[in-house]
């Protein structure tokens, strides 16, 4: 289709620049033609007569433009043999200035108007000479169009021949198009409609032959290939959520271990030996209130205040057994008391802080506790538990981030990073993309920091 439009414009092209050619030439023949013929004998008659003499006159601006014509045409004249005409009528031209030149002459030597009027005669002579050129000149410029009109016509039957045969090739190839690719794609599709409406209706081994077809096998492998990820994507799902149940019991045993009963116990019956009955009363009802909010009737969203209080209990327990060693503070903004949360999910963390940071240094430790929005917009609350203890070695923390992320395979093996794997899988199952799940910052024999960030969640929003 591009090959008629180039032709056709390159062919307009030329015939216009021909045309216009021709046009400017037969104008401009026409123009000094009248000039030759007609106005320089009439501007001679009145110098002769007296009228006018050569410098009120105008005869050899008249013959200048004569020439500046020819040379025109010269330029836009493409054809020899019209050059060769207006060669003729540049000599007639010379020899018409010649003899203005010499009228001039013999009117300056005060000649008789016989002599001058027999010069002028001879002036009109060469004007006639001159228009007959002109003439010629005309005719053989306006056979010039009629040629370029005849090519035009040739030109306009190649192109249309060339647009017929384009369109019955276009046509062909349409046919043949459509048959083939009709029948290549056709069966396909309809093999994947198939393996599509098994997919819906819950058979994932199902699987589509992959066509020699370009542009569909890579539907018909992605077909196949999306099956297979969907098929192992739901297993990977159960598995997960057979894993978060372990989890779960798992996290639930891991807050009442035999070890915290047998220490917490063993404080109660130190505490009592030495009569010291208000720290009995104090652990014994921080312990029954640890329990009771870590067993919750089992729900798994509680408020932020009964997360709080959770943690103060468990503090208020430890509290008593490393007195020398352990000061806390919890800083908490009010407005989230109310606000509900995955529940233990603070209380891993501060154990942590105590058996990995602060029982692992020298002299007391401090630990905080902080609870307060993230954004101005109060979209989000972030909780941080912050400790001056021991800190993570740079190879530690590297370690402890990989088994947070790629420790669910094997979560059993997990041993001093469980509680904080358990907090992490936890997040992000309740929260989703809502959440980046821990976040870790520590510095070696200075300290360590563990945050998490939760989107805010009303009662109204989880069934409690």
């Amino acid at each position: 289709m591009i090959i008629p439009a180039i032709y056709s414009t390159v062919v307009t092209q030329i015939h216009t620049s021909q045309y216009d050619s021709i046009i400017t030439n037969v104008g401009t023949a026409n123009q000094i033609n009248q000039i030759a013929k007609v106005d320089i004998p009439n501007e001679l008659w009145e110098i002769v007569n007296g009228k006018k003499d050569f410098y009120t006159g105008k005869p050899y601006g008249m013959v200048q433009s004569i020439f500046d014509g020819i040379d025109e045409m010269q330029i836009n004249t493409k054809s020899r043999e019209n050059k060769q005409k207006l060669d003729v009528a540049f000599r007639a031209c010379t020899t018409l200035k010649r003899n203005v030149q010499l009228l001039e002459v013999q009117i300056k030597n005060g000649c008789s108007v016989t002599e001058n009027e027999a010069q002028l005669e001879e002036i009109r002579t060469i004007t006639a000479l001159f228009s007959d050129i002109m003439q010629d000149f005309i005719l053989a410029e306006t056979e010039s169009a009629d040629k370029t009109n005849a090519s035009i016509k040739k030109s306009s039957l190649v192109l249309s021949f060339l647009q017929v045969v384009i369109i019955l090739f276009s046509l062909a190839v349409s046919i043949n198009g459509y048959i083939i690719v009709s029948k290549s794609i056709k069966q396909p599709l309809k093999d994947m409609q198939s393996l599509s409406t098994e997919i819906s209706q819950g058979n994932l081994e199902a699987r589509v032959n992959v066509p020699d077809v370009e542009e569909l096998s890579p539907l018909a492998k992605n077909m196949n290939s999306m099956a297979e990820q969907i098929d192992i994507l739901l297993k990977k799902n159960i598995e997960e959520q057979r894993n978060f149940q372990k989890a779960e019991v798992k996290a639930l045993q891991a807050q009442i271990t035999p070890h915290f009963l047998y220490n917490t116990f063993d404080t109660i019956i130190w505490l009592a030996e030495q009569e010291q009955t208000e720290e009995v009363v104090k652990i014994t009802k921080a312990f029954s209130n640890f329990l009771r909010i870590s067993l919750s009737r089992g729900h798994e969203w509680i408020t932020v205040q009964q997360e709080l209080d959770h943690i103060r209990n468990y503090l208020t327990i430890q509290k008593i057994r490393y007195n020398d060693i352990l000061n806390y503070e919890i800083n908490v903004n009010d407005e989230l008391a109310d606000l509900k949360m995955i529940k233990l999910t603070l209380q891993p963390l501060v154990e942590n802080a105590i058996y990995h940071g602060i029982k692992n240094k020298r002299g007391r430790g401090h630990l905080i506790v902080n609870v307060d929005y993230k954004d101005e917009n109060k979209q989000f609350i972030r909780f941080s538990v912050e400790d001056d203890g021991a800190g993570f070695t740079p190879e530690r923390l590297a370690e402890v981030s990989q088994e947070l992320e790629s420790g669910s395979e094997d979560a059993e093996k997990l041993s001093s990073v469980y509680g904080l794997y358990n907090v992490n899988k936890k997040l992000k199952l309740y929260y989703g993309e809502k959440t980046e799940g821990l976040k870790i910052e520590s510095e070696h024999r200075k300290g360590s920091t563990i945050s998490f960030i939760i989107p805010v969640v009303v009662a109204e929003e989880v069934n409690v």
